[in-house]
């Protein structure tokens, strides 16, 4: 198994392995590209996003800067936004519905490491997957952490550190994040 199929399934990695550098390198450089387009140059970013996402629908728009691991490994829907300055390590697929926005300086965290220094200091890491339902809004330096999956229609609170999943039609905040309110949908 190469190292590339390893880190997408979850399991312990080398990043230091050369296709995954080349392939990182790769990704900085056209999200170097997108960060420096004019909001003029409409066409030229899409065909940017659409060069480095694995899958966008229909109506996607980044504000710069923007930036992630890899790219291939982000999946958006239709009438996907993101604000300024929105991050997403994307070493484990990151999976994103429809209509879904990002607040500025928000974020969507796959890769973690060993919680024991012995072992994360051997130099490999690992990750988990993250998948955003349908109609979601994640507010400005809100936090999704490795392994976390939200439902349809959920909003995340300005500055939430959001550490295990929840359902539909939730607002959820704090840190950790907790349900604030059950939407009637």
């Amino acid at each position: 198994m190469t190292e590339k199929e390893k880190m997408i399934k979850g399991l312990d990695y080398n990043p230091k392995d050369r296709e995954l550098v080349e392939l990182n390198i790769k990704a900085r450089l056209i999200c170097e590209q997108y960060n420096v387009t004019s909001v003029t140059e409409g066409e030229k970013r899409e065909t940017l996003l659409r060069s480095l996402f694995g899958k966008a629908g229909k109506g996607i728009y980044i504000e710069p800067y923007f930036h992630c691991d890899y790219g291939f490994n982000i999946s958006v829907g239709n009438n996907f936004y993101a604000n300024f300055d929105v991050t997403i390590l994307d070493v484990a697929p990151v999976t994103i519905g429809d209509n879904c926005m990002m607040a500025p300086k928000s974020g969507i965290y796959t890769a973690t490491h060993d919680i024991y220094p012995d072992k994360r200091n051997g130099g490999t890491e690992f990750a988990r997957p993250v998948t955003i339902g349908d109609n979601c809004w994640i507010g400005a330096h809100a936090v999704i952490n490795p392994g976390v999956s939200l439902g349809d229609n959920v909003v995340v609170a300005s500055g939430a550190v959001v550490t295990k999943s929840f359902g539909n039609n939730v607002v959820i905040g704090g840190n950790p994040a907790k349900i604030i309110k059950v939407l009637e949908v």
